[in-house]
C-alpha cells in the first residue's frame, strides 16, 4: 500500500519561504507523476505543480516564478520550494502521486500552510 508522508508546512509572513517534502513508500516502481495540490477554505482543490519521472514540470500560473518543484527518484520524494509567499497561498497542501502505470492516484494527508503577518 502506497503511503505519503508530508512535512514542512507552517506559519510564515508574507514574502517568506517554506519547503514542503513528501516521501512516498510502498511502491516497487517510481511514480509516473509526483505533485502538489492545495485547497483553501470554501474553494476547490487545485493543482499547484507536478513533475514527471523524466523531469517534465508544470506549474499553476499563480505560482510560476515563485514555487519550484523537484523530486529525488532514488528516495521517491518530491519537494516544493515556495518563495515569495502571499496570503492567497494559504491553504492545505496535498502531495499526490500517480503510479508507474498511470492508473492510480494516491493522496497525502495534507499539511497546512498559512501566510499571515
Amino acid at each position: 500500500q502506497v503511503q505519503l508522508v508530508e512535512s514542512g508546512g507552517g506559519l510564515v509572513q508574507p514574502g517568506g519561504s517554506l519547503r514542503l517534502s513528501c516521501a512516498a513508500s510502498g511502491s516497487r516502481s517510481s511514480f509516473s507523476v509526483m505533485g502538489w495540490y492545495r485547497q483553501a477554505p470554501g474553494l476547490e482543490r487545485e493543482s499547484v505543480a507536478g513533475i514527471t519521472s523524466v523531469g517534465s514540470i508544470h506549474y499553476a500560473d499563480s505560482v510560476k516564478g515563485r514555487f519550484t518543484i523537484s523530486r529525488d527518484n532514488a528516495k521517491n520524494t518530491v519537494y516544493l520550494q515556495m518563495n515569495g509567499l502571499k496570503p492567497e497561498d494559504t491553504a492545505v497542501y496535498y502531495c499526490s502521486v500517480v503510479d508507474a502505470f498511470g492508473r492510480t492516484r494516491y493522496w497525502g494527508q495534507g499539511t497546512q500552510v498559512t501566510v499571515s503577518s
